[in-house]
């Protein structure tokens, strides 16, 4: 087995958006820390952040600004409103305003492009921008949890997600386990929220759009060596595609946590910013959401390396993206 570094990550991932993911990663590190582990959660979605509002963060103890990239800007004394800014610019950042050429903020990502191409040296660069904010905060389960917030239009929200990821592991310490819910999609957040993590729980739907891109963040937990697990929310809505995701979880090496039935209880709760095995613990998906919970609180984490020695990628399988050039 591979060198392991540090107390257990437990990453709760997607692909897909609006699949449950928020609602299971929550219940999971309820359920954690009520077995006795010392919990500390991270919400890893920078761009939308609400794990803090399922938890019942009333306030945050400390509040912090992030500082990071860059923001171009037109020096209006050497400017001769040529217009070549506008056409190299990447992004389409630059516009034309009462005859001036200036830089959208909001959409400008700080590649340098339109300085170099400048020929007279006009475009000069803001650095250390404030890019969004870290917070932490206590849960009304009595466990931290470290968010991020970036700013609109900032990019780069994945290195805030690291920072969020650094942030909770220095509170959390040497022993416990650390709980992240990691944005939708396979972009920077999601490789941020992976790296360096040991366990995946990859939430998925029994629909086409929720099992491709299921195969999508599923390559990038092979590309980090992680071991993965499965759970199918809204399991009943249709028997094949919920067979297909079973049968795809078997050929690659991952269990089956559980299978939550589709449960009108599960937006009630979220209307109400509870999570629904708070909420409404009778109800059939809460039932079916505290057995997976448990399960990772009670059969995984207890014996985390062995679980995930049975379950991780043996062999490398480095994630290489499909380029699509542009037709000239």
């Amino acid at each position: 087995m591979p060198a392991v570094f540090g107390p257990p990550e437990v990453v709760v991932a997607s692909g897909k958006g609006g699949v449950g993911k928020s609602t299971v990663s929550a219940a999971i590190a309820i359920e954690a820390a009520r077995a006795g582990h010392r919990v500390v959660a991270a919400d890893a979605d920078a761009e939308a952040p609400n794990l803090h509002i399922v938890l019942g963060v009333k306030e945050w103890e400390s509040e912090e600004p992030f500082h990071e990239g860059r923001i171009a800007y037109i020096e209006r004394g050497k400017c001769t409103e040529c217009g070549i800014c506008a056409q190299v610019c990447p992004f389409k950042a630059v516009e034309v305003i009462n005859g001036h050429h200036l830089i959208n903020e909001m959409i400008c990502e700080g590649c340098l492009t339109c300085a170099l191409a400048c020929p007279e040296k006009a475009i000069r660069y803001r650095v250390n921008v404030l890019a969004g904010r870290l917070r932490v905060g206590v849960t009304r389960y009595g466990f931290r949890l470290v968010s991020g917030e970036i700013v609109p239009g900032r990019p780069n929200s994945g290195k805030l997600v690291t920072e969020v990821k650094n942030r909770a592991k220095a509170i959390l310490g040497s022993e416990g386990v650390l709980i992240i819910d990691a944005a939708a999609g396979i972009g920077c957040q999601v490789v941020s929220s992976l790296t360096g993590s040991h366990i995946a729980v990859l939430v998925a739907e029994p629909t086409p759009a929720s099992l491709h891109d299921l195969a999508r963040v599923r390559a990038l937990t092979k590309h980090f060596g992680m071991a993965a697990a499965v759970v199918i929310n809204k399991a009943d809505l249709s028997a094949e595609w919920a067979a297909k995701i079973r049968e795809y979880a078997r050929e690659e090496g991952m269990p089956i946590l559980g299978e939550v039935p589709y449960d009108d209880a599960v937006p009630r709760a979220v209307a109400e910013g509870v999570p629904v095995t708070e909420a409404y613990p009778g109800s059939p998906a809460a039932k079916a959401i505290r057995e997976v919970a448990k399960a990772v609180a009670e059969e995984i984490l207890p014996n985390w390396l062995s679980w995930y020695e049975k379950y991780r990628v043996k062999e490398p399988h480095p994630y290489t993206p499909i380029i699509i050039r542009p037709e000239l």
